[in-house]
């Protein structure tokens, strides 16, 4: 995390947040799996996973770098979010590669240096990684949006009320919602790439389950309803009721994710 001091070292890489690459945990903004973010960044999709480590060098610019401890990662990670302290500063030995710029906006910087901003693109021989434009709409602002439905689903719940779909007696949901549950539902049939599906608990011993595909992203909880993001329809959120299928299906889907990671 940010240095407390101003003492700058030229040769030093400031780690101010850091992510996990694995199967199951995975910065969505860069595809909709695992091999599929590990194919964005030019790297092979080993099953033991990576760190993302965010920073800026002693100019003040951004990198991001490629760590293959993703033990370590999530040690920091798993301190930082109790509050307390870790030196993140993985050895020479584990850093895979590093990239200029960020996949995502961070609002952080590092004491004593200069505003974070793009290093010189001659610096490397990677693309700059930027975060996607908040006022357009693609596939990795549909699987941003739904990844910030899941994180705080009460809230978007509540905005979503009763309005569904098709009721809870059952009835069959227009395109393109048919579309996408028949899609899901060969998830469970046919397992996709690592990834496409992620689950994590949630009050009341319910679930909730992330799902990704061509064109759409699946927030739900398995004691609950159905969200749903579609390329074609920017900046909706298509709720999907209850019905007689869908908590049978995000349950398997739910059992699908926790197998796989």
């Amino acid at each position: 995390m940010p240095v407390e001091d101003t003492q700058v070292d030229e040769s030093a890489f400031y780690v101010l947040s850091a992510l996990l690459l694995t199967p199951g945990q995975f910065p969505s903004v860069l595809g909709d799996d695992y091999p599929a973010a590990c194919a964005e960044l030019e790297l092979e999709p080993w099953a033991d996973g990576y760190g993302l480590l965010f920073g800026q060098d002693a100019a003040g610019a951004r990198w991001t770098v490629v760590s293959d401890d993703a033990a370590l990662v999530a040690c920091a990670i798993a301190a930082w979010d109790c509050g307390m302290a870790y030196d993140l500063t993985p050895p020479e030995r584990t850093v895979v590669d590093s990239f200029p710029g960020w996949p995502l906006a961070l609002s952080v910087s590092t004491p004593g240096l200069p505003e974070p901003h793009d290093p010189p693109a001659d610096e490397s021989e990677h693309a700059l990684l930027s975060p996607p434009d908040p006022d357009s709409w693609g596939p990795a602002q549909r699987r941003l949006g739904a990844d910030e439905i899941a994180k705080q689903w009460s809230v978007w719940r509540e905005q979503v009320g009763a309005k569904v779909q098709f009721d809870s007696t059952g009835g069959t949901p227009s395109e393109p919602v048919a579309r996408v549950l028949a899609e899901a539902r060969e998830y469970t049939r046919t397992p996709p790439p690592a990834g496409r599906i992620r689950s994590a608990p949630a009050a009341d011993d319910a679930r909730l389950v992330r799902a990704d595909g061509p064109g759409w992203s699946l927030a739900a909880r398995t004691d609950d309803i159905a969200l749903l993001l579609l390329d074609d329809r920017p900046g909706e959120i298509l709720p999907i009721g209850r019905g007689p299928e869908l908590p049978a299906l995000l349950h398997a889907l739910d059992r699908m994710a926790r197998a796989s990671s």
